[in-house]
């Protein structure tokens, strides 16, 4: 018999195809990895269900599948802007791509200090990079959806006293250019809100939430256009959305809002 390296296996994948159709993303897709996530207090671990595809051209017959999961198990770098630039580049190269996606999702554990008694507890966030490498250029976007409250204005200006409240999901996706910490677009977020989060809570510190959202009432409306403005002066952000879902307590359904804007064709 002869030695398996000796044993000829065709290479189906890189054979021609007739059919002359190119393929936009070909790849592999919900696959659950560990990562590092580069943070302000050093890197975290996590877990994150990841999407890596590229173009296929018109006359190859299918892409090497394995190659996305070696170029994968070698990532070691935490997660931010250079080291998915560099991952980018290297899934291309392996793959003998022109362009590419690479698509990562993951929980991001923040520890938070509570306001008044000071007791640390961690608050858990939705991150998602978002990496497209086309026509020669890179775009990348950094998104995480951040829990807050939010206060109703007019509640609060036609009841006697109270004012209803909900939480609420903010969603920044914002393109940047250089690195930029996902804290940065959650601080912001927390910051438009009626109130930010805290895992855990000692009586003083409901006092200072409840009576903190009642003096800064924030529409849906609101939430985002003052995300909107404190983006625009964001000189690493050339782009971005931005949507708030406020969970009602009085309704059964959302109030919802959305923008975006594109800062390279605005004038």
């Amino acid at each position: 018999m002869n030695a398996p390296e000796k044993i000829f296996l065709p290479d189906v994948q890189a054979s021609h195809d007739e059919r002359n159709i190119v393929i936009q993303k070909v790849g592999i897709k919900s696959v659950r990895h560990p990562v590092q996530i580069k943070t302000k207090a050093g890197s975290q671990a996590s877990v994150a269900m990841i999407d890596m595809t590229v173009k296929l051209p018109s006359d190859v017959k299918g892409t090497h599948m394995s190659r996305f999961l070696e170029v994968l198990q070698n990532q070691h770098a935490p997660l931010e802007f250079d080291s998915v630039k560099s991952l980018m580049s290297t899934m291309l190269e392996r793959l003998e791509a022109t362009e590419g996606h690479i698509d990562m999702k993951m929980p991001l554990f923040l520890n938070k200090v509570a306001p008044v008694s000071g007791v640390e507890s961690l608050l858990d966030y939705d991150l998602h990079i978002k990496a497209a490498f086309e026509k020669g250029a890179l775009r990348y976007t950094l998104q995480v959806q951040v829990p807050v409250t939010s206060l109703c204005p007019c509640s609060k200006k036609i009841s006697e006293y109270g004012a209803h409240n909900q939480r609420s999901h903010i969603v920044i996706a914002a393109e940047i250019t250089e690195n930029m910490d996902a804290e940065d677009l959650i601080k912001i977020a927390e910051q438009a809100a009626s109130c930010e989060l805290w895992g855990l809570l000692k009586r003083p510190d409901e006092k200072y939430v409840t009576e903190k959202a009642y003096d800064n009432p924030k529409f849906v409306e609101d939430l985002v256009r003052d995300i909107a403005v404190a983006l625009d002066h964001s000189d690493k952000v050339v782009a971005y959305e931005v949507s708030s879902e406020n969970f009602e307590s009085i309704h059964n359904h959302s109030a919802y809002a959305w923008l975006a804007k594109d800062k390279r064709h605005t004038h």
